[in-house]
């Protein structure tokens, strides 16, 4: 099954349009996982078996492991998730981006190494860039458009002229594209921050059904509601809210698990209230 089927599958099976980032910050685990040799993949692993029934995808970020030499870990909580949680796919938030053999390494890395379902990749080298990723087109290939960061304006705002001679802000020339040129295989996905409601909906409307990736919800102060209102497609879904530390560390004690999941539950009810 493909990534998105398997994403379309996750959304009606689970009523979800939660994403949960798995971000590993050793210092903030409970007590009792201090010390613990493989206290990543024990503390991961509990946070998915605890939630995958609430959740439409995963979204492990590979700095958290790499920084950490945890990669082994990264690579056996993909593997659990796909083995446990069949049908949860899996999104390596990578934001990956070059050129030639580079990029067919980082194919390799993200869908042969890490079995991942998706990926997410910086598209400002150009097409060539992506093509190694967009080919796989069982895959998901996942591109920034407007991130959630408060530089993003920085760049992500300019305006740019089209061959019309008229101008538009560098995001929705990045949106157009994948949209109409980029998405011949039906896998492409953008991402479009939860803090810039106003820009998330003029992604919407000049890509149509293309799933929205949407981080900033939770410890970014995004707003569900705004979120769901401007960015949901024509049938209510579309959209992978994604929440990592106000799920992660929802509690510290040994129960932090179920404190994970009632986060879970309680943001997934929230996001359906609006749909």
């Amino acid at each position: 099954m493909s990534f998105m089927q398997s994403l379309q599958a996750a959304w009606q099976r689970n009523n979800s349009l939660v994403c949960v980032g798995l971000d590993p910050e050793p210092s903030k685990f409970p007590e009792h996982l201090r010390g613990n040799p493989d206290a990543v993949f024990e503390f991961c692993r509990a946070i998915v078996d605890a939630t995958a029934d609430l959740v439409c995808t995963y979204k492990p970020q590979i700095a958290h492991f790499a920084a950490l030499r945890a990669e082994d870990a990264l690579e056996r909580l993909i593997a659990h998730i796909h083995d446990k949680h069949p049908g949860v796919p899996v999104i390596l938030d990578a934001k990956r981006g070059d050129i030639g053999s580079t990029a067919q390494h980082y194919v390799s890395e993200a869908f042969d190494r890490y079995q991942a379902d998706a990926v997410t990749l910086n598209p400002y080298l150009g097409r060539d860039s992506v093509q190694p990723f967009l080919d796989r087109a069982d895959k998901g290939v996942i591109l920034l458009c407007h991130t959630s960061n408060p530089g993003a304006a920085d760049l992500q705002d300019l305006l740019v002229s089209d061959k019309n001679g008229g101008g538009k802000p560098l995001y929705q020339h990045v949106a157009q594209i994948v949209a109409r040129d980029w998405n011949a295989n039906g896998n492409c996905a953008l991402v479009t921050g939860a803090t810039w409601p106003e820009q998330l909906a003029e992604v919407r409307a000049l890509v149509g059904d293309v799933p929205l990736l949407v981080p900033g919800i939770g410890a970014q102060g995004g707003d569900v509601e705004a979120v769901v209102r401007h960015g949901r497609s024509s049938n209510g879904s579309g959209l992978l809210i994604s929440s990592s530390r106000a799920i992660l560390y929802a509690g510290n004690g040994e129960d932090f698990a179920q404190a994970a999941r009632a986060a879970t539950l309680e943001l997934r009810e929230t996001i359906n209230r609006h749909r």
